[in-house]
């Protein structure tokens, strides 16, 4: 059987999502309904998942990791609730209470599934540029291309932080014009949109999903013209000064 991308979807890597972590507001639960509702469409293509999100520790010379939280137990312990987390269901152990936000999303979400998947997460620096990024992903497509099983894609990754006065990063008014880049170029199917963005910018306006994003647009860039992306959108828009997005890219 020839090895196929069957779509890449991409959530927020927000805690929000976890009702132990954000109670019952009615904006923690639209988001938490279109981004469960959009892994388990996932997961009735493909059970082996690639995650991609952000690592939020500037390890010095590495632009990437692979392998994050591979058979360990994570925990939202840190952020509120002790609520665990696992990539796949053989995980064992004391969990771990610096596993990186992006794998502890995916952890919960694969949760949420109904298939039992298995996430290979990994995590890029927020440093990378751009053409880092871009060349990232194709090997990402290779690898994906190079699987027997049907495989799907995970994007973890925010928005801008800098919205509204009461956005975790305060109000930053330039952070209007690159979330409104970002949601074109995620609503679009933009590969060239997303790799156009500027990291010093959207690193200034809290944008720190930018690297994992410019990662799914090189996935997306890796073959011919004819794989410019199918997207389709769950939800879209900006809860508490953050932007969130939701959807589905289809080769």
């Amino acid at each position: 059987m020839a090895a196929v991308l069957t779509s890449a979807v991409l959530v927020p890597s927000a805690p929000l999502l976890v009702p132990e972590l954000s109670g019952d507001s009615a904006e923690s639960a639209q988001v938490r309904a279109a981004a469960t509702a959009a892994v388990r469409r996932l997961s009735h293509e493909a059970v082996h998942w690639v995650g991609v999100g952000v690592d939020s520790e500037k390890a010095a010379g590495e632009l990437w990791r692979s392998g994050v939280g591979h058979g360990q137990i994570g925990t939202f312990a840190g952020f509120g609730a002790d609520v665990r987390t696992s990539l796949d269901a053989d995980a064992t152990g004391e969990p771990v209470p610096s596993l990186e936000l992006c794998a502890l999303v995916a952890g919960w979400l694969r949760a949420r599934a109904d298939e039992e998947i298995t996430v290979d997460m990994h995590a890029v620096s927020a440093e990378a540029s751009a053409n880092e990024c871009r060349e990232f992903g194709k090997q990402l497509r290779k690898q994906l291309d190079s699987d027997n099983r049907p495989q799907g894609l995970l994007i973890v990754a925010d928005g801008a932080s800098t919205l509204t006065a009461k956005a975790p990063g305060s109000f930053d008014e330039r952070a209007a014009g690159v979330q409104s880049a970002i949601d074109d170029a995620l609503t679009t199917g933009d590969p060239e949109g997303l790799l156009a963005l500027d990291p010093q910018l959207c690193r200034s306006v809290g944008a720190q999903g930018r690297a994992a994003w410019q990662v799914l647009a090189g996935v997306f860039t890796s073959s011919s013209p004819s794989d410019h992306p199918r997207s389709t959108v769950d939800y879209s828009d900006a809860p508490f000064g953050i932007g969130y997005h939701v959807g589905t890219w289809r080769p």
